[in-house]
């Protein structure tokens, strides 16, 4: 996969440095090399600032393996490396470019995380509340990072499958200590009790988006469980999240028509993450699927703020950090999943109502029908068709689809290269992807099954 560096996208992430509220410069470097160990929470917090390792660097090879986008023959032709040809066809090896890829973006995050609570445990700073903010915000970050890194390279959760690799829990900052994969279900025990021992440690709202809070790891919990198909514990960490911040963008309030409608750090934003969007994603290439298209209604905005049109194909332009895409935490997501655990838990109606309540801040004024289910499966239906329509290149639809097929959703994906159709079948072992090439030379680590 080509390294993820654009010029123009770099330039922006500098305005967008110096916009973030309360961000530290990062440490410099000092001729002694014994003051560039990190001592102080100023240093801590720091590290947890350097948005170049754990904010601008999501794990973007989900959505290049996602089904809302295509590729003609002829762009995907001229793509300049290999590696994206072949996760795009999702072949069962060599996706990912050595020493450049998302298993090396993840890692080295964790690395950083485990470095800040290896630290502050080692200090003699005072345990006070900006302490505790730091090492909430180390442990959140850890766990997102996890949490990306199971969606990508493990097998849905299934409580049934007990031995299902997932990925190493890199458990300190030391080098040495050699990497072995953990199993799915303790990879996600680890992603539940960092973002449970955050929460205490956390403030309600962060100084700036790009640090977590405790409304967002309550929202990374609901994410979390809802994964796991624990949905009460989804319901529940949903609604937590929504009772601090619930706020929407009425989008009869955007410009519709501009180049990137959605403000950056706008009120329905609680964690900006994201990723630089690789070659194969950009919105010149990644063509957006017919069916997906004509899901939307005639008045439903959403059409016009996430996409424009160009010699008759729409593309993607963007929702909450154009022109990168944006992978982090929003109310929106939340209200979704607060209506499919809802309705998944008896509760049609109310899911329903919340569900409505997200969907009328999306139609033009006076024009939306509340929608109506009479069961609970036409309620889920809806939900779901809504979270796609909603979630459109945010990071999950991978994940999405390999959860509701373990749960017998029959979801095939199907990409026609040249006359060929490769296929993706319900819990193919693919939707998985191999661990990168030489990682497994160096560690000796099982590569998934193929």
């Amino acid at each position: 996969m080509k390294k993820r560096n654009i010029f123009g996208f770099w330039l922006l992430l500098a305005v967008f440095a110096n916009a973030i509220l309360g961000c530290q410069k990062l440490l410099d470097e000092k001729p002694d090399q014994r003051l560039v160990i990190p001592s102080t929470l100023t240093d801590f917090q720091a590290l947890m600032d350097n948005f170049g390792v754990l904010t601008a660097k999501d794990l973007v090879s989900a959505e290049i393996s996602a089904d809302d986008y295509y590729l003609t023959d002829a762009d995907l032709a001229a793509l300049p490396g290999e590696y994206e040809r072949r996760m795009y066809s999702w072949q069962k090896d060599n996706i990912f470019e050595p020493g450049s890829n998302d298993w090396a973006y993840l890692y080295k995050a964790v690395y950083a995380c485990n470095a800040v609570l290896e630290g502050l445990e080692a200090s003699t700073i005072t345990r006070d509340t900006r302490y505790n903010d730091v090492k909430g915000q180390a442990l959140v970050y850890r766990a997102k990072c996890f949490l990306q890194g199971l969606g990508l390279w493990a097998k849905a959760y299934q409580v049934s499958s007990p031995t299902d690799l997932g990925i190493p829990l890199r458990p300190g900052a030391d080098f040495n200590t050699p990497s072995t994969r953990a199993t799915v279900q303790e990879g996600y025990q680890k992603v539940l009790s960092d973002l449970k021992a955050a929460v205490p440690l956390l403030p309600v709202k962060a100084l700036s988006a790009t640090r977590p809070s405790k409304a967002v790891a309550y929202g990374l919990l609901a994410r979390t469980f809802l994964y796991m198909g624990d949905y009460q514990a989804a319901e529940n960490y949903a609604d937590s999240c929504l009772r601090i911040n619930a706020t929407l963008l009425d989008y009869n309030q955007l410009n519709v028509a501009a180049s990137y409608p959605v403000a950056l750090f706008n009120p329905e934003v609680l964690f900006s993450t994201f990723s630089p969007p690789p070659t194969i994603l950009t919105n010149t290439r990644a063509k957006i699927v017919p069916e997906l298209l004509q899901a939307y209604q005639a008045d439903d905005l959403r059409k016009q703020v996430f996409y424009l049109q160009s010699g008759g194909a729409s593309y993607f332009k963007g929702t909450y950090f154009q022109p990168a895409l944006f992978f982090g935490l929003a109310a929106d997501e939340m209200y979704i999943t607060l209506a499919e655990c809802q309705v998944r838990n008896g509760k049609t109606a109310l899911g329903m109502q919340t569900l409505n309540k997200l969907l009328v801040a999306r139609f033009k004024t006076g024009t939306f029908v509340p929608l109506v289910a009479s069961d609970k499966a036409t309620a889920l239906n809806m939900v779901l068709s809504e979270r796609r329509k909603e979630l459109v290149m945010r990071g999950l639809r991978w994940m999405d689809v390999k959860r509701l097929n373990a749960e017998g959703g029959n979801i095939v994906l199907k990409r026609s290269i040249a006359g060929t159709v490769y296929t993706l079948t319900p819990n193919d072992k693919r939707y998985a992807l191999p661990l990168p090439e030489d990682i497994i030379a160096l560690t000796g680590m099982p590569q998934n099954e193929r």
